[in-house]
């Protein structure tokens, strides 16, 4: 995600929240130039030390969202934040899509589902993937109501209308003034709406064609979510694990094969800094895969689940 910003992004710096000393050392090890690492030992505070050991890891993680958004616009005093989810790519400068906001105070992204795949009663209508929150009252007024709601309840579950840290924005556009919906399409591509897509190369941008309108748009970026690492025998595959989801041709070429090998030449880098890091967990592979394990790479292939396609792509670590 940062070199894919470096490349498409004329001015930003991030921000990244390391959940892992190791991680913490190897980034700094890195010293990559638009980058402040920020510890769990300076970010946490007394409130999130006190609900911690009620969540899990990942119920963690998404407890701290506001949280971390908060802690740049009064620790850094910046005029504005944007949370992004680590499994972002961009394909394009996404100052873009945080102007289409306006004189809003906050800016939200829908999930978009392709129709057979809508999970709003559960998931929600928006993703927490690409959040924009200005530094101002009503913005951060906004911000504190969402870190205080996921302070008292942050679950991988649904209940009682709540879903993690995530359908709490649902009524976001009503319950308060200045909140923006993002209306780009380029802005939040994903494994549960590329389905409704078609993408092509035009000139040096990748753009996107909305199929029901023939519309086309610039791809800003793609969220790769659920993107898992397998291992058999002293290979390691990458493989889009989740047979929920169906691959089209165009976005197999035109963003997966993008995709992995930078996340590979990523992982090398990383792996120089610090030989201590692993940034890819490995798992064994699962038996329902393991038949059509040896299929030549980069090929679509049918696993005995019986049920869509999964996406295979070589590559050895």
């Amino acid at each position: 995600m940062y070199e894919s910003l470096v490349r498409h992004c004329l001015s930003f710096h991030l921000y990244i929240f390391a959940f892992d000393d190791k991680l913490v050392r190897a980034l700094e090890k890195m010293a990559l130039k638009y980058v402040t690492v920020v510890s769990l030992k300076e970010f946490e505070d007394e409130e999130l030390l006190a609900i911690k050991s009620t969540r899990t890891a990942g119920e963690y993680c998404w407890t701290c969202s506001g949280s971390t958004i908060l802690y740049c616009l009064e620790h850094y005093n910046i005029d504005s934040c944007t949370y992004l989810d680590a499994d972002l790519y961009f394909f394009a400068d996404p100052t873009i899509l945080i102007e289409e906001m306006g004189n809003n105070d906050v800016q939200i992204t829908a999930h978009r589902y392709s129709k057979q795949y809508d999970q709003t009663a559960i998931a929600g209508k928006y993703c927490v993937q690409f959040m924009t929150f200005k530094n101002n009252p009503n913005g951060v007024k906004i911000l504190k109501w969402w870190r205080n709601a996921c302070l008292d309840w942050c679950y991988g579950r649904y209940e009682d209308g709540k879903f993690g840290d995530q359908k709490y924005l649902d009524d976001w556009t009503t319950r308060f003034s200045g909140v923006h919906e993002l209306q780009h399409l380029g802005g939040g591509v994903a494994p549960w709406n590329m389905q409704q897509y078609e993408f092509k190369r035009k000139g040096k941008d990748l753009v996107g064609v909305e199929l029901a309108t023939n519309k086309e748009f610039p791809l800003v970026f793609f969220h790769f979510h659920n993107l898992q690492c397998y291992k058999k025998g002293m290979l390691r595959e990458f493989l889009i694990v989740d047979p929920f989801y169906v691959l089209n041709t165009s976005v197999r070429k035109l963003i997966y094969d993008k995709y992995l090998p930078e996340l590979r030449h990523c992982y090398h880098k990383m792996k120089k800094a610090d030989r201590d890091i692993n940034g890819i967990p490995i798992k064994p592979i699962p038996r329902s895969l393991d038949a059509s394990w040896d299929i030549i790479a980069k090929r679509v292939i049918r696993t005995s689940l019986g049920l869509e396609d999964y996406y295979l792509h070589w590559i050895e670590l």
